[in-house]
């Protein structure tokens, strides 16, 4: 978030105020945080937070926002007040807020970067009112009177609905406070709650916009509302449709290159295969990020949601069964095995699956509380296995290259090991590194540095055609028998702890072995991994052929072997002690 990045305040008051926290700015985002960024291996930034949002500190052009209305003093940067306009807090000169974003952007090209920022279409803030494009504010037509109509931009509550009806009221101190502006009517929350008295539980900062359909009669139906499909003209969409495309073209006007949407999977499919359409008319490589779980029941599709979403344009999309699949069995609920059961379903979206280990929504690795309290360490084998499964884009969020805990309450947000979006505040961990705003590592911990170089490394290494292009092959199945395999005693089969895999690319002949202890407390012995003949042959007949193939390890510890390959599908290729929360990327050659 640029809320957090640049800000050296490590010293924050609880639910302090945005003077007292301080807070990140655009010019923080300078040339040499660039420089550092790209050395590290990054490609796009995703500038979280961006637009302008619900917030308790005022401005001459903006005042403060009802305290009901807000989470923490800064506010939900998924709060949105002006689609059109970019948070103040961030700005140097908040009145040339815009002029500095734009000059931020232009760094950000001039290092060969691309700019991501958020597009959130489920919802905005109960105070939305764009200054900027006033004539394209939400809710100044609509009839109110009805809880859905085609062309409303909002869902209104009913008489009948629950919460004892007008007013609305939202959460206080107290107990329900009445928010006078909806006095006379009400409206439905950003998650879906239909109710005139909504807790503190569900998103009752924000309203749900209405995209043509009822959204409570579950997905859309051809013979209930049908809704447009691509190529149809704007004046024949749903008023929101037009308002949104229109927020689009804006900021790729402005040189956004790509967008990540925030609860992709609440909106209807048929708006995302017109939208992106459009969007990509105008700039064929903008970019198409979902955050989306099919395991939600808000979902608008009867398919799968990331299914859908790659279908109608996305190019990316969240991996959550695989990260949660892998948070378990560092957490002992699961086991590595499993791991290819979540990666499987992955099958058909391999080009396409977003992978992560941290993000905004997500616990820090290092918490605390969470990943087995193993501290950063637990970073490596998370991070090996989730960026070299896939084909598509890796996310790493700000603060893990440096093994953020978020610790301590920082106000609105407990401490739960989430680095808070709602209230001003800094990542300590990054603070040694912003040193004066020049970037460096010097005053990082040896721990942080190390942990830093690996992260540099694995992105390089997943930057190879092997993980960019290449095939997967599991090999957690073909080791259930190994009992050099981490094995415990008393485990009837292998796979508890370790994982591990080939990547193959074809054209380029590359071929990696990688494999990752999850144990967070302790090392794996005489470890051996068996590779069958049959994925000798789907590498390529060259290395089925090879008398010896050799193994050397690309991420740091030049660990080297030698094997005759008609060993490795019963004898294994010895890899030795394996320590806990380690990660090795073997090139075979």
């Amino acid at each position: 978030m640029v809320r957090h990045f640049g800000n050296t305040n490590a010293t924050p008051t609880v639910n302090g105020s945005l003077t007292e926290n301080g807070c990140g700015k655009f010019a923080d985002i300078n040339d040499a945080a660039l420089t550092s960024l790209r050395k590290l291996g990054i490609s796009h930034i995703w500038l979280t937070g961006i637009l302008e949002q619900a917030s308790a500190t005022a401005y001459p052009d903006r005042p403060a926002d009802d305290p009901l209305l807000l989470k923490g003093k800064a506010g939900s940067p998924y709060a949105i007040r002006d689609y059109f306009d970019v948070c103040p807090d961030y700005a140097l000169d908040p009145a040339k807020r815009l002029d500095e974003f734009k000059a931020l952007l232009k760094r950000i090209k001039k290092h060969k970067l691309k700019a991501l920022i958020d597009f959130v279409p489920n919802h905005v803030a109960r105070s939305y009112a764009s200054d900027i494009r006033p004539e394209l504010s939400f809710g100044t037509s609509d009839d109110t009177a009805k809880f859905f109509e085609p062309d409303n931009n909002f869902f209104y509550l009913g008489d009948l609905h629950p919460g004892g009806g007008a007013p609305l009221k939202l959460p206080g101190k107290n107990g329900p406070v009445p928010y006078e502006p909806e006095s006379t009517f009400g409206r439905v929350t950003g998650n879906n709650a239909i109710s005139w008295s909504p807790s503190v539980h569900d998103w009752y900062e924000t309203i749900k916009l209405n995209y043509g359909h009822d959204f409570t009669v579950g997905p859309p139906r051809d013979d209930l509302h049908p809704l447009p499909e691509p190529g149809t003209a704007a004046q024949d969409t749903p008023d929101t449709w037009r308002k949104m495309d229109a927020i689009l073209a804006y900021w790729q006007e402005m040189g956004i290159d790509g967008f990540r949407i925030d609860m992709a999977h609440m909106i209807p499919m048929a708006y995302w295969r017109w939208q992106v359409e459009r969007a990509r008319k105008r700039d064929p490589r903008v970019y198409f990020m979902a955050e989306a779980y099919d395991s939600d029941p808000t979902k608008l599709t009867e398919g799968n949601v990331l299914d859908e979403l790659i279908g109608a344009g996305f190019d990316a999309v969240y991996d959550d069964p695989t990260y949660s699949t892998i948070k378990a069995t560092v957490e002992g609920q699961q086991w590595a095995n499993d791991i290819d059961d979540a990666a499987n379903c992955f099958a058909d979206r391999f080009h396409h699956s977003l992978r992560y280990a941290e993000n905004h929504d997500e616990v820090r690795l290092a918490s605390k509380g969470n990943w087995a309290a193993s501290g950063m360490a637990i970073g490596k084998p998370v991070s090996a296995i989730l960026f070299g499964l896939g084909k598509g884009p890796l996310m790493l969020y700000s603060g893990q290259e440096t093994g953020e805990p978020a610790d301590g309450v920082e106000g609105f947000s407990g401490d739960d090991g989430r680095s808070s979006i709602f209230d001003y505040g800094c990542l300590p961990s990054l603070v040694p590194w912003v040193s004066n705003h020049q970037y460096r590592e010097t005053k990082l911990s040896a721990e942080q540095k190390e942990l830093r170089h690996f992260y540099a490394k694995l992105l390089q290494t997943c930057a190879l055609p092997a993980f960019t292009q290449g095939d997967f092959y599991g090999l957690n199945h073909a080791n259930r028998d190994n009992t050099n395999y981490g094995r415990s005693d008393g485990e009837p089969v292998s796979g508890h702890w370790l994982y591990s895999f080939l990547r193959h690319d074809e054209l380029s002949g590359q071929a990696f072995l990688v494999v990752a202890n999850l144990n967070p407390n302790e090392a794996l012995r005489n470890v051996s991994i068996q590779i069958p003949e049959n994925a000798l042959g789907w590498l390529s007949r060259k290395h089925l052929s090879k008398k010896t193939l050799r193994f050397r390890d690309n991420l740091g510890t030049e660990q080297k072997w030698k094997v005759a390959t008609k060993t490795l599908p019963h004898d294994g290729l010895p890899i030795g002690d394996m320590t806990a929360m380690s990660a090795i990327y073997l090139q075979i050659k």
